[in-house]
């Protein structure tokens, strides 16, 4: 595509979701592979799978964007939202650099899609492109049924996301807020953690609402702010 910003379908990548603003905690390594993809040798195919809430959407945007930074041609993909509109989707994508996939086990099964994903690896394998997918479950686990295209994705780099700690997700939600110029105390941050899921993607959604609300509030993150914002939410009185 045209730039890092421009993707097809109107698919935009969030500007947030870039390295700078992913914390690691213990994935440093698998996230360390995917930031220096471009400086390295060519891969057949990079896999990252982990439960939901790990981080993979975000971190395969940052490739993605990253990628562009790098003066590569690259798309981003979110198949979830995409399989009913066909493999058409992939028109096009062998002739770029990299091509990111989002949740590319959901296709499995499907014999239409499984031809097209066989057809764009092996263009961006004879053509020096990336592919980079994510699944919640390892490619071995995956019942695709193209045999070929299953043993091309088990032979290509497969990266397991983990679900960050307890201390882990308190450094990421401050970061997250960092982000967006904002300041997160340690009891509002313990306040979130108790009364909403566990996992980063809830968590930061939940936190763009918030921003919103204290913006139009003008006022800080503070638990009793945040403690009527959840009440109003729930349709509760303050």
């Amino acid at each position: 595509m045209p730039g890092p910003r421009q993707l097809p379908l109107e698919v935009r990548l969030r500007d947030s979701s870039v390295f700078a603003s992913f914390h690691a905690g213990s994935n440093t390594l698998v996230v360390e592979t995917l930031r220096t993809l471009h400086a390295e040798p060519h891969r057949p195919s990079i896999w990252l799978f982990g439960p939901d809430g790990t981080g993979k959407t975000h971190l395969l945007q940052a490739v993605c964007a990253r990628a562009g930074e790098a003066g590569h041609s690259a798309a981003y993909l979110p198949l979830r939202d995409m399989r009913d509109l066909g493999p058409e989707v992939l028109a096009g994508c062998g002739r770029l650099n990299w091509v990111c996939l989002d949740d590319v086990a959901m296709l499995a099964g499907n014999a239409v899609w499984e031809r097209a994903l066989f057809a764009l690896h092996t263009e961006l394998w004879d053509s020096g492109g990336r592919l980079i997918v994510t699944a919640p479950s390892p490619p071995a686990r995956v019942a695709f049924q193209l045999q070929d295209l299953a043993s091309r994705f088990v032979g290509g780099t497969v990266l397991k996301l983990q679900p960050l700690g307890e201390g882990d997700r308190l450094e990421a939600l401050r970061l997250h807020v960092a982000q967006r110029g904002l300041e997160l105390p340690d009891e509002t941050a313990s306040f979130l953690l108790n009364r909403l899921p566990r996992d980063m993607h809830s968590l930061c959604a939940f936190l763009d609402t918030l921003d919103a609300a204290a913006l139009v509030a003008q006022r800080r993150l503070t638990v009793p702010f945040v403690s009527a914002f959840l009440k109003s939410a729930a349709g509760e009185s303050p």
